[in-house]
């Protein structure tokens, strides 16, 4: 297979969403820390570099640069990160690929997407506010709703029911191989390959 026309030749910035500080690193809000630090784990770096709202750091992967950040201007100003990081390194919005935590596909579940709205997601706002565009791709990965009843701001900065950390864990390591699939195949391949995946497992529970 070859690259489709989802993702163009050249660098790709993996941007992974969350809110920095030690009290925020196992939060809901920061799967997507959590899927952009397993990458970089797997391409051999550490996102220990400074600069333009971020912690981010450089790799290879399927013989093109890859870009991974994760800001630092706590989630509602995420794309003021993104904004920094996207123009220090002369990328377009098709080149970019956001992970983001969603709450309304199932803990653990993946889905690819490209376009739509923030959906109620401070950070994806930002983002939207901040690149007068949707056209980034976006990597989703599911926390679900509250089970008992808290409220949506205290549920997102809280850590994972005791049940779901497995799932979590492994979904973090499947979002780490989507991402590898995008930067390798493109979006398409990725899209094909685990939105399906999600919609079996939904299928198989009725």
């Amino acid at each position: 297979m070859t690259r489709d026309e989802g993702l163009p030749a050249g660098p790709v910035l993996v941007l992974g969403l969350g809110n920095p500080g030690p009290q925020y690193a196992e939060t809901r809000h920061n799967l997507g820390f959590m899927v952009v630090a397993e990458l970089a784990r797997r391409l051999g770096v550490s996102l220990t570099r400074r600069g333009h709202s971020s912690l981010w750091s450089e790799g290879r992967l399927a013989g093109r640069k890859v870009i991974m950040a994760q800001p630092q201007t706590y989630m509602n100003l995420s794309g003021q990160a993104a904004q920094g990081i996207m123009g220090y390194f002369d990328l377009p919005l098709e080149r970019v690929v956001v992970v983001h935590d969603d709450l309304d596909l199932e803990p653990g579940r993946l889905k690819v997407a490209t376009g739509g709205g923030a959906g109620g997601h401070k950070g994806v706002a930002s983002l939207l506010a901040h690149l007068h565009s949707g056209r980034f791709l976006r990597l989703k990965v599911g926390i679900g709703r509250p089970r008992f009843g808290e409220a949506v701001e205290d549920y997102v900065l809280s850590g994972f029911y005791a049940d779901q950390r497995e799932t979590i864990q492994q979904a973090v390591n499947e979002a780490a191989d989507c991402l590898e699939v995008i930067v390798a195949l493109g979006a398409t391949a990725a899209m094909n390959k685990y939105n399906a995946r999600g919609l079996r497992k939904e299928v198989s529970s009725i």
